[in-house]
């Protein structure tokens, strides 16, 4: 399942954390890749010792969390602290999907990946995020602000720059529920249940998806 997430940051937002990245040191994207990863990423990263990196977190992941198609979709048991990344002409991620489990310390599974542009789509050319599904190849490249949420075990990559500077901020989610199809499932409930809950508190339709949707959850989800 790909899904959007629309104005993670406002404007004023965005504006904040374009003015901390020009100031923040960038390394060479290979260092956080892994072992096959390396030799297709071609990109730039802001230092993870970076002093600017509490900052922009701060924003980013308050901004994140607090969204609910992001709390709805992703099921969030642990979220990761994101990477921040720049794309100038000629650079590139090939095809690739993304480490298991990742972590400096504990150790967390990465079922969910989360792009979340932080440059306009007028900003660069090229620089496509592709994500191969079951229905073909979708390319995504959204407003600054915006982000699009998908299983980490797809095979994806992002295109590379013509002109411009693409930047994004990418984080990877631990969901409470393995299994992405049962995540879209969920997913798919929940929205119909949100809709009944806003319409129909009080019909035995309303009541029996509800039900429905927490018995799923009690079945699939760990603690």
């Amino acid at each position: 399942m790909l899904a959007r997430l629309p104005a993670v940051l406002s404007d004023p937002e965005l504006r904040e954390v374009g003015e901390l990245l020009v100031g923040a040191p960038f390394v060479d994207g290979k260092l956080s890749a892994g072992k096959l990863a390396r030799a297709v990423k071609n990109n730039l990263e802001v230092a993870r010792d970076a002093s600017v990196l509490e900052a922009l977190n701060r924003i980013v992941m308050n901004a994140l969390v607090a969204h609910p198609v992001y709390q709805s979709a992703a099921l969030p048991r642990h979220v990761a602290s994101p990477f921040y990344v720049r794309y100038t002409p000629g650079m590139s991620y090939g095809d690739h999907v993304d480490d298991p489990l990742m972590g400096a310390g504990p150790a967390y599974r990465s079922d969910i990946a989360i792009t979340l542009f932080l440059s306009s789509p007028d900003d660069y050319q090229g620089g496509e995020l592709t994500i191969q599904t079951a229905l073909g190849e979708q390319s995504v490249k959204l407003p600054a602000g915006d982000a699009i949420l998908y299983p980490a075990s797809r095979v994806h990559r992002v295109n590379p720059i013509t002109s411009g500077k693409r930047v994004v901020a990418v984080t990877w989610v631990q969901s409470r529920v393995r299994e992405a199809d049962r995540r879209e499932l969920l997913y798919e409930i929940g929205l119909a249940r949100d809709a009944l809950m806003r319409g129909a508190p009080d019909a035995e339709e309303t009541r029996r998806i509800d039900r429905a949707y927490v018995n799923l959850m009690r079945m699939w989800a760990e603690a």
